[in-house]
């Protein structure tokens, strides 16, 4: 007879060959659990997971981390953010379940915080700041919630500094990729490039998202609706591209994308080509930089891409700071205008 436990959670994924697999969770964002419900050994990491768990005193950090897994704040994520989230938050959880809520209100915790990222920095600095950051975003969130006294992580600025100029996609760094890449691999750059959008919506898109004329898709990560017309090139790519599955972007044997497995084929293709120093994500970057050079305004670079316009003028600000084309752009428009003005008698 199989006991109903409560609170299980079940996740399935599809793995890179195309099969799936279940996993079994004591709760969301709890520990996973070995076999399946029935298995003898299932039930008592079950019970282990929750004696666990009712022993945990309320008053240290753990019981906030406990809080924001289980809340809608969380679980409200989009499931690839939920995922990195979590494997910071297991990070934080092995250095200050411990520590004491009341503690947080010493001016020595800031200091104790900044000195963990620190040394975490040492390994890799992004990663640093990605976990401080996702530490800053759950004390923020309990400090809103009046269930910590204060939050000792705000602005701590970053120890990671990237020049993004050299992370955007050149014309030339183009051509190189698309004259050697498969055209269902260069199916999804061109799509990238054209439209703004990020990789996971990307290889969820479906050809019920295009019409024709018009692309329209739902950004996973922050639910936004966009509405992007096919440019020329892409239009006549995606016409002659044949309708092998659901989604736009497609195996060679015919079947949607998993992540994994797209990102191995990207990396060989990249590979390929010959190319570094740029990334599939740099190309949402550059799309906002070459509507910028081309006139866009920064109203019509969000409505195509999706962020915020205060996003694409943090982008451009960092982007087109040396950009070559721009300055170019500039002198050009200087010459017009210049050309149309009467000189003075």
């Amino acid at each position: 007879m199989r006991v109903h436990l409560k609170g299980i959670n079940q996740v399935t994924k599809r793995l890179a060959d195309g099969s799936r697999v279940t996993y079994y969770y004591a709760w969301k964002g709890g520990p996973r659990l070995p076999g399946k419900p029935g298995d003898p050994e299932f039930a008592t990491a079950y019970s282990e997971a929750c004696a666990k768990r009712a022993a945990k005193p309320k008053d240290v950090l753990q019981s906030i981390f406990d809080a924001y897994l289980a809340s809608p704040k969380f679980n409200d994520l989009a499931p690839r953010t939920r995922k990195d989230y979590l494997k910071h938050v297991r990070k934080i959880e092995s250095e200050y379940s411990d520590f004491p809520v009341a503690a947080l209100t010493d001016r020595a915790a800031r200091g104790e915080f900044l000195s963990w990222r620190d040394r975490l920095a040492k390994a890799s600095r992004r990663q640093a700041d990605y976990t401080y950051s996702v530490l800053a975003l759950i004390l923020a969130w309990a400090f809103d919630r009046g269930m910590v006294p204060s939050n000792p992580c705000e602005r701590p600025g970053k120890v990671y500094r990237s020049d993004r100029i050299d992370s955007i996609w050149t014309h030339k760094d183009e051509m190189a990729f698309l004259e050697s890449a498969p055209k269902h691999i260069g199916l999804a750059f061109m799509l990238a490039l054209w439209t703004g959008q990020r990789q996971g919506d990307l290889l969820r898109l479906p050809w019920s998202g295009y019409d024709g004329q018009t692309i329209r898709l739902r950004q996973g990560k922050t639910k936004a609706h966009v509405a992007i017309p096919a440019g020329a090139p892409l239009k006549a790519l995606l016409d002659a591209t044949p309708k092998k599955a659901v989604t736009i972007l497609s195996t060679t044997r015919g079947a949607s994308w998993t992540e994994g497995g797209f990102r191995a084929s990207w990396r060989k293709a990249f590979k390929a080509a010959g190319l570094e120093g740029v990334t599939f994500h740099d190309l949402r970057g550059t799309a906002v930089t070459r509507l910028a050079i081309a006139g866009c305004t920064v109203p019509e670079i969000a409505a195509i891409t999706g962020h915020k316009m205060s996003q694409v003028t943090a982008i451009l600000e960092v982007y087109l700071s040396r950009d070559p084309a721009l300055s170019e752009s500039a002198i050009r428009k200087l010459e017009a205008y210049t050309k149309g003005t009467k000189s003075p008698n």
